[in-house]
């Protein structure tokens, strides 16, 4: 099955100047299907901030074979990393910035 996994970061200490946030997803194949609940890692996820992220919401098209996983959202709030670093170490790892209208024609 083709998993889609979505994660939504958005930094609250640099949001006032330059109010950074993203949508950003991967896709790869498993028979592993993630529930509500479930702990994700991946190595593009920094250790300062999380060892792996809650699985919020699964949702399964079975006609395409795909399955769309919602990560819990991540507010970047302190001084060890900045947010444009931490979407350089995910796409590093196979993570990418999509926009909400890719999600929504994804999902349709």
């Amino acid at each position: 099955m083709k998993i889609n996994m979505m994660l939504f970061i958005s930094s609250i200490k640099e949001q006032k100047e330059k109010n950074i946030q993203e949508i950003m997803m991967k896709t790869l194949e498993s028979n592993i299907r993630p529930v509500k609940g479930d702990i994700i890692d991946d190595p593009g996820f920094h250790p300062g901030f999380h060892n792996g992220y809650e699985v919020v919401k699964v949702t399964i098209n079975y006609a395409s074979d795909e399955c769309w996983v919602s990560l819990t959202p991540l507010a970047i709030e302190i001084e060890e990393i900045n947010i444009e670093t931490y979407i350089n170490k995910l796409e590093a790892h196979g993570w990418r910035v999509v926009s909400k209208e890719e999600i929504k024609n994804a999902e349709n």
